[in-house]
């Protein structure tokens, strides 16, 4: 069953600029919003858990203290955002 979705206090110069991509897409603002979120979910991948062991292999990460330490670093890098 479909959804309504909402997204309140978007910025006049965003919204404008989503205008202006529906219509040199010839799209309702409604179409254009509908297309951006398929293709956002379309493009995400999860990986399994051969792939992320893959991934921490080619890290190197040997001992516990280096996983807590990559761990403690991206949580670092994430609140910098």
């Amino acid at each position: 069953m479909p959804v309504n979705l909402s997204i309140k206090n978007v910025p006049d110069q965003l919204a404008d600029k989503l205008r202006e991509r529906a219509a040199r897409h010839r799209r309702s603002l409604q179409g254009e919003l509908l297309v951006i979120l398929e293709e956002s979910v379309a493009k995400e991948s999860f990986m399994t858990a051969g792939e992320f062991l893959a991934e921490v292999k080619k890290m190197g990460l040997k001992t516990p203290a280096e996983s807590a330490r990559f761990v403690r670093e991206d949580r670092d890098d994430r609140a910098r955002r």
